[in-house]
């Protein structure tokens, strides 16, 4: 399916901003644009000869070139040179020449506009019409090669594999044909038994592969015939080649702030296919995620899609259709066993498994291993295979991935707030979503379907809206009685075995003011007194440095504590911020985090990574944690950005005014910004 259209069309008719030339080393272009004439090899292997002095493929603030090129111009036909200067303008040449070379271009014009581009606008510009399409997969015969690449599979004889669920004979003798018809893709098709169990999951993970999601029929013309064409979704980029659970709701807010509103429409149709087929919204579709979920994101994402749809004659088919599954996945997946914690009444991450997880890095469990291997006197791929299937017994190593599974779940891997005892917790995340899933449920069948809402799967079964109310009400009083912390002012999780709030403050407070479950006072003392401990330069750290501990040898680095900060916990709190009237806050949060990506964007070479260091005025995107940064591997130009950051930067821009885009555009660090804005508002 292609991007929708409009959003392209607006992005390529804006007129493009110059940035302003005293961030860098002075230019000595005149006023006006030129264009230059370019040889695309010679100018490019100059180029990385002059100014990338450390041979990383970048030009960066860290390169010691002289930080000047000169141009041939285009009016003289090559004879004139122009000298263009400073890192952002150098850099964006040598993206603006490896992307020419990899469409197989030999001579190019340049506009020096393009090379000087408002750094706002530019980095708008590349979301929306270069790394939303790039992050694109369907699982179809024009896709496949492309979507089957995992580089997480450490199995010894790797190969593209897809998993059909059972039943759908259409889409298996589909990938048949493909199989058949592609020998060179080696394609391997394989039916799941109709019950996934945990026994079943292990043993796939020897032959790891994508499990099938939603497919439609489309006229293939050049066979005058119909044939089957996967339903599209967006990946997160990096080493995450597949459709993951709460990646996808982060991205689809950012899809629709794009304009691409059928694309997050058909991610909303691959969680209900995930749903009906799978049991649940998985971690992601592959194979060894068959019995993980991840935080639950379904009806707010449905409800934003509808709400852009509402005008089509089908909008309430699709919305009903949606709303269904997500009642199946609430009720068969977070209010069931073992979940589901009968005692406190409230949900925890807590998934079934078996074993050591696959996707991890071969080195992510060495040093928790090592004294096993040498207890059995075995490798640790030995180790694997006894464990795994029950030949060797250690209860700790049992309790150790309980947790280690559930902190997967939860898609906060990892923290020292989670680790050791995430299935015993009744986290303020996890519930407060559904609490949000309890309101909007409600909500949809009460004021769409006039209290009388059929299931979509199920003729003549109907569900009204008290009983979500009910539990929603219900789920609150609990979250009060057991998570809200009245002196620290803020939510904490519950220990469901230990019957305690735990001590670790986290960004995910603030979930419950995004969800609307904290009363108005409660929101105020959260701002009140949550928020200083949170809130850095870049924007929210995770956790606080106190709740995380000591860091060093023995107790390295968690991705998800301080002092990184990611775009979801961003993105919720602004939302959650201005839902309760706090607008200058949300403001503030979100200059901070935009100004440390278009920072980094301007320095590093147009780098968009996955995470940042919410501390580090210079270098955020560098970050010393287990699993690095992905999409900071940049060979010349980033051609992805990574999903739910490319998602903030257009949903927080989206949030700021014309004053504070312009002052982001001319890098106006957030102190001075701030600094300024306040003095205006004192005056008035």
């Amino acid at each position: 399916m292609a991007l929708k259209n409009s959003a392209k069309a607006h992005a390529d008719s804006s007129v493009t901003r110059r940035r302003r030339a005293s961030l860098d080393v002075h230019s000595t272009t005149n006023a006006g644009s030129r264009k230059f004439l370019v040889d695309v090899d010679s100018t490019l292997t100059k180029l990385l000869e002059s100014e990338d002095t450390d041979n990383d493929m970048q030009i960066t603030i860290e390169d010691e070139g002289p930080k000047q090129f000169t141009l041939p111009t285009a009016n003289s036909f090559g004879y004139k040179t122009v000298t263009i200067s400073g890192t952002y303008m150098l850099s964006n040449l040598l993206q603006e020449l490896t992307l020419a070379k990899s469409l197989g271009r030999k001579r190019i014009y340049l506009d020096e506009d393009r090379l000087n581009e408002n750094p706002v606008d530019r980095l708008s510009r590349l979301i929306s019409t270069e790394f939303w399409p790039a992050l694109v997969r369907k699982i179809d015969k024009d896709s496949l090669k492309t979507a089957a690449v995992d580089s997480k599979d450490r199995s010894p004889y790797p190969r593209p594999r897809v998993y059909i669920p059972f039943g759908l004979v259409e889409q298996f003798q589909y990938y048949k044909s493909v199989a058949e018809s592609m020998p060179d893709l080696n394609l391997d098709v394989q039916y799941l038994p109709e019950r996934i169990t945990a026994e079943l999951v292990r043993d796939l993970n020897h032959k790891p592969g994508l499990l099938a999601l939603d497919m439609e029929h489309t006229f293939d013309q050049s066979k005058n015939e119909y044939t089957l064409t996967g339903v599209p979704f967006v990946v997160p980029g990096g080493r995450f080649n597949e459709m993951y659970g709460w990646d996808s709701y982060m991205i689809a807010l950012g899809l629709l702030e794009n304009g691409y509103v059928e694309l997050a429409q058909d991610m909303v149709r691959n969680f209900c296919f995930e749903i009906r087929y799978y049991g649940k919204i998985l971690n992601a579709n592959r194979s060894y995620y068959l019995m993980r979920s991840q935080p639950p994101f379904l009806t707010d994402m449905a409800i934003k899609v509808y709400e852009r749809i509402s005008y089509l004659p089908d909008a309430k088919d699709f919305l009903r259709y949606a709303i269904t599954y997500a009642i199946h996945e609430y009720e068969q997946v977070w209010m069931s066993s073992p979940r589901y914690d009968p005692e406190s009444g409230l949900s925890r991450y807590r998934p079934d498994g078996i074993g050591i997880p696959p996707e991890t890095e071969a080195s992510h469990f060495t040093h928790l291993l090592e004294p096993y291997c040498k207890k059995y006197n075995v490798t640790q791929e030995e180790f694997h295979e006894l464990y795994n299937y029950g030949k060797i017994h250690e209860p700790a190593l049992d309790e150790y991935f309980l947790h280690d599974r559930a902190v997967r779940e939860s898609g906060h891997d990892t923290s020292y707030r989670l680790e050791g005892r995430c299935a015993d917790l009744a986290t303020v995340d996890l519930n407060s979503l559904l609490y949000k899933y309890e309101m909007d449920i409600e909500r949809v069948v009460r004021t769409i379907f006039n209290d009388k809402m059929e299931l979509a799967d199920s003729l003549g079964h109907f569900v009204s809206s008290y009983r979500f109310k009910k539990a929603a009400m219900r789920r609150k009083k609990l979250m009060q009685k057991y998570m809200w912390n009245e002196e620290k002012g803020m939510y904490f999780d519950y220990d469901t075995v230990i019957k305690q709030q735990t001590e670790y403050e986290s960004a995910t407070t603030f979930w419950a003011m995004w969800a609307g479950l904290c009363t108005p006072d409660q929101a105020s003392l959260m701002v009140k007194k949550a928020l200083p401990k949170l809130e850095e330069l870049g924007g929210l750290a995770s956790g606080t440095e106190r709740s995380r501990g000591a860091i060093g040898l023995d107790r390295p680095s968690r991705q998800w504590d301080y002092p990184f900060g990611w775009a979801p916990q961003q993105i919720l709190a602004w939302l959650g911020l201005q839902r309760y009237g706090y607008y200058d806050e949300c403001e503030r949060l979100c200059y901070r985090w935009l100004y440390m990506i278009t920072k980094a964007f301007v320095d590093y070479n147009g780098v968009v990574v996955e995470k940042y260091d919410v501390t580090k005025p210079t270098d955020p995107h560098r970050v010393d944690a287990e699993y690095g940064n992905q999409g900071g591997d940049i060979k010349g130009v980033a051609r992805e950005g990574f999903g739910w950051v490319n998602a903030s930067f257009v949903v927080g821009l989206a949030m700021l005014d014309s004053t504070a885009r312009r002052a982001l555009g001319t890098l106006t660090p957030p102190s001075l910004y701030l600094q300024v804005k306040q003095r205006e508002i004192d005056h008035f």
